[in-house]
């Protein structure tokens, strides 16, 4: 009886502490596209820091994991009295960049990301055809500081409502927002490539389809 319970109890914590580990890196739920949020007249609009501001993303395969980052190019924010109430940003595609990498490996990868490869533009980004991406707020929920942001994600020209939580503070006339690690199935903006759930018989030559995020966003009051 005493090894029967044993058992149960490390079925148990590791039933919890896969959970923990999923919650750490929670897959944003995904929807359809929703209405843009406004700000009231007597909000104060922010200007997206574009030199400070920056998308770090990680995607896997059973052979390793790549890291890099992603620049904005613009963007504004409003928020009343430390309250953070629209937004919305603009993702400069051109600037996909790795981190894990040196020499002719990275520029072939980032070539790759971006699409500049002949014969090979549709694979992942196509930047030359789509060379920014957006996101725009639909709701803020949760707490002031710590809210669940909602908004539309648009990735070579297809969009989808995303959600994840970030903490938010207002240092001197600045904002700086920070989003949790999270994680998007890329299959949802037509980012297939090596996605087993798209293609047959890829064997251990897949690459998963879900990528992490985390966004730094810093801006100043205009």
């Amino acid at each position: 009886m005493k090894k029967i319970f044993l058992n149960i109890a490390l079925v148990a914590f590791v039933g919890t502490a896969v959970i923990a580990c999923k919650d750490n890196k929670k897959e944003a739920t995904t929807g359809e596209e929703q209405d843009v949020v406004e700000a009231t007249e007597s909000a104060s609009n922010y200007t997206v820091d574009t030199s400070k501001s920056v998308i770090m993303w990680k995607g896997e395969k059973p052979t390793g994991t790549h890291t890099g980052t992603i620049k904005l190019s613009g963007g504004t924010v409003a928020a009343t009295d430390r309250q953070l109430e629209a937004g919305n940003f603009t993702i400069n595609m051109n600037s996909i960049e790795n981190t894990d990498l040196e020499g002719e490996s990275k520029a072939n990868l980032e070539a790759h990301l971006k699409g500049t490869v002949e014969g090979k533009e549709g694979d992942f980004f196509n930047v030359n055809e789509y060379p920014e991406a957006t996101f725009e707020i639909t709701s803020i929920e949760g707490t002031q500081y710590e809210p669940l942001i909602k908004g539309n994600l648009t990735i070579k020209g297809k969009t989808n409502n995303i959600e994840f939580p970030a903490t938010v503070s207002y240092p001197g006339n600045t904002i700086f927002l920070k989003s949790k690690k999270f994680m998007i199935d890329r299959t949802k903006w037509d980012v297939n490539y090596g996605s087993k759930s798209i293609f047959d018989n890829l064997g251990d030559k897949f690459i998963n389809d879900e990528i992490e995020i985390q966004v730094e966003l810093h801006a100043n009051k205009a």
